[in-house]
């Protein structure tokens, strides 16, 4: 089966695997506070520019955005998401079940709005509502959409309007700094979002996020909070020997161009045969419409997702590439279709 199923697909990237190897007679203080994971966020606050920045590195995206979010907000405040957000659709209420409510915003392409936003903080007037205090969004989108510059700084500004924290999920964040839709660099994100995270799961990671705090005053007791819901891992420097290995080099950002160029030449194959797109490809998720007959070809040979119910103009599918995509791949799928 040729599986496009997810960027996750695959242990890790070899330099990561040698890396643990290399450590495995090591011996290293727990929960990381280690010499990997001290030398793992001293290269990421080289990389944003901000030698202040915290940084924590947690085993998952549903574990860094419910801890991050359970931190950041008081009982009674809340986080906007435009509503297809993970938050929203898959991680099974986490985020709520820590207590705070997610005021989905809408979007038909997966990223919030300024004046989206602005509603959706006037629309709460009193003590009888929750109380809007954090823009939850992700670089890349469920869509795959990327944020550009002008609409970072838009969002930053609204933020500050409304009084709000800009929280930035950045499971794919390789795959959108090496968009041609991206025209802006790792630091800018730091000057746009009080938090945001570095994903490494989904980019040649075994499993890991690095969570950057770019205002040194939201980190008080931040590790009480990671404990608490779980993330705190003992073998904490598990973590830090793998960012090190995938930030040395560049080989962090030159997967993610793999895993873009991957998808850009499936979506440009699929547009030359005629097949119809559900949006245009900037990163490595590709969405397209199949009929009922192609559909099932294509289960029997290829592990994907089918995104949302049949419509008019088939079934909407995704695809989504990897570091570990080949062209052989790409071929392959493009006889079935």
């Amino acid at each position: 089966m040729i599986n496009l199923m997810n960027d996750y697909n695959y242990t890790a990237h070899p330099r990561v695997i040698d890396a643990l190897r290399e450590a495995a007679e090591n011996r290293y203080v727990g929960y990381g506070l280690d010499e990997e994971c001290f030398a793992a966020a001293g290269s990421i606050r080289g990389l944003i520019g901000l030698p202040d920045a915290d940084v924590f590195f947690l085993p998952s995206g549903t574990i860094t955005n419910l801890t991050a979010l359970a931190a950041f907000l008081r009982p009674h405040e809340a986080v906007i998401a435009p509503v297809s957000a993970h938050i929203c659709m898959h991680e099974t209420g986490a985020v709520e079940a820590t207590g705070h409510k997610v005021v989905t915003v809408f979007s038909d392409d997966g990223k919030a709005r300024p004046e989206a936003v602005r509603r959706a903080v006037l629309a709460h007037t009193d003590e009888h509502m929750v109380k809007p205090r954090l823009l939850y969004i992700s670089q890349t989108t469920e869509l795959g959409t990327v944020y550009g510059r002008e609409e970072m700084r838009a969002l930053r500004d609204v933020c500050d309007e409304c009084g709000l924290f800009l929280f930035i999920d950045g499971a794919r964040l390789g795959h959108a700094l090496e968009s041609p839709a991206c025209d802006f660099t790792l630091p800018e994100i730091a000057s746009f979002a009080d938090i945001f995270y570095i994903g490494g799961t989904k980019n040649g990671l075994l499993f890991g996020e690095a969570l950057v705090i770019c205002d040194p005053a939201l980190t008080s007791e931040f590790r009480y909070l990671i404990k608490q819901r779980g993330g705190l891992m003992s073998k904490g420097f598990l973590l830090g020997i793998q960012f090190r290995a995938i930030l040395e080099d560049g080989l962090y950002f030159e997967l993610a161009r793999h895993a873009n160029a991957m998808a850009a030449l499936l979506s440009d194959k699929l547009v030359h045969a005629g097949v119809q797109l559900l949006a245009d490809t900037v990163s490595n998720q590709v969405f397209l419409f199949v009929d009922d007959g192609t559909l099932r070809r294509l289960q029997e040979h290829v592990l994907f997702e089918v995104w949302a119910a049949k419509s008019e103009r088939g079934t909407p599918i995704r695809f989504v590439t990897t570091w570990k995509t080949t062209l052989e791949e790409i071929e392959a799928v493009m006889e079935l279709l």
